[in-house]
């Protein structure tokens, strides 16, 4: 292993998101002003992922007062703190140049239902909750429908 590729290796993250084209993702910036460092939380939509190694970038693009605003984030940067996923989206194309066109409502991307992970988690703590507790009512079978009795004990 050359020189090269030791400080490279020292230089990339520990851990990285799997997080692709389409998801929005909330990244945390160290920014310094004056002589203060404080985190700034830019959120957004990545329309694009360029470059591979430690050389890695990341586009993300959000709406501010009506104007699309985009940054370019170095994956492996020490200035990007932290990556967290908001919600995974499904996008059928590498790049997503055409969200500059798109106003409003347009810029909506479908969301990947499939990968979500948080949520399953959440409903079994519910349904252990429930079980542990009383004994809850069944869920309507339709929105008309009003729920059954419970019998009493």
């Amino acid at each position: 292993m050359n020189l090269l590729e030791q400080v490279q290796k020292e230089q990339f993250r520990k851990k990285s998101p799997d997080f692709g084209v389409g998801d929005t993702v909330d990244v945390h910036v160290k920014i310094r002003e004056g002589e203060k460092d404080r985190i700034q939380i830019f959120q957004g939509v990545v329309i694009k992922r360029k470059g591979g190694s430690l050389d890695e970038t990341f586009t993300v693009r959000r709406i501010v007062q009506g104007e699309g605003v985009e940054r370019v984030f170095l994956l492996h940067s020490p200035r990007v703190v932290d990556l967290k996923i908001v919600k995974k989206g499904m996008a059928r194309r590498a790049k997503l140049y055409y969200l500059r066109q798109k106003v409003g409502k347009g810029t909506r991307i479908r969301e990947a239902y499939g990968e979500r992970e948080p949520a399953a988690e959440t409903a079994g703590a519910a349904a252990s909750a429930g079980a542990a507790g009383a004994a809850a009512a069944p869920a309507p079978e339709s929105k008309n429908e009003p729920p059954a009795a419970t019998p009493k004990a």
